[in-house]
């Protein structure tokens, strides 16, 4: 976008430039200030180069850029305020899973518990499901290095996907589990 102080259009008559601007030779046209153009109708000022070859944008330029990614980065990232606080509760979503695990000490109940941990983090929103996926995948791969089966570990992210994905966690519920879980 050209600056109507500087357009070509303005020059019409004078041939000045305001200081600092480089003049150069127009055929009706805005030419690159460096081109060698033997067809001059009239001169005027660049509105893109300093006198060193910089090249300088018109702060109306630079105030629309602005805008236009504030306006990019904001609608991408419209809920970004949100994240700690959901994955804080998410995060304490899967401790109260694993607390109710423990305390229930029932067997077979730890893919319920997987599942119904991710499940509740997952619905925190997109903070809570990464706090799931951070978590599970941790708590595996500990476990994994600890000499743990790896189907038993297999078995143990499938149920943490399910719940993630939005899966009932009672697929996962063990027969005669007390309902206050």
């Amino acid at each position: 976008m050209v600056c109507p102080m500087h357009h070509p259009m303005h020059h019409r008559g004078h041939n000045a430039c305001p200081p600092g601007h480089l003049e150069y030779p127009m055929s009706g046209h805005l030419e690159h200030p460096m081109s060698r153009s033997s067809t001059t109708r009239a001169t005027a000022c660049s509105p893109c180069y300093h006198p060193e070859g910089k090249f300088v944008a018109s702060a109306s330029m630079k105030l629309l850029l602005a805008g236009l990614v504030l306006t990019l980065v904001v609608g991408a990232q419209a809920q970004w305020y949100r994240f700690p606080g959901e994955a804080a509760r998410g995060a304490g979503d899967m401790w109260r899973a694993y607390g109710d695990m423990k305390d229930a000490n029932w067997k077979n109940s730890d893919k319920y518990f997987h599942a119904r941990g991710n499940y509740d983090a997952a619905r925190r929103g997109p903070g809570g499901r990464w706090a799931a996926t951070v978590i599970s995948n941790g708590r595996e791969m500990v476990q994994g290095s600890s000499g743990r089966g790896h189907e038993d570990s297999a078995a143990d992210q499938k149920a943490n996907r399910w719940g993630r994905n939005g899966g009932d966690p009672n697929r996962f519920r063990p027969q005669g589990l007390p309902k206050n879980y």
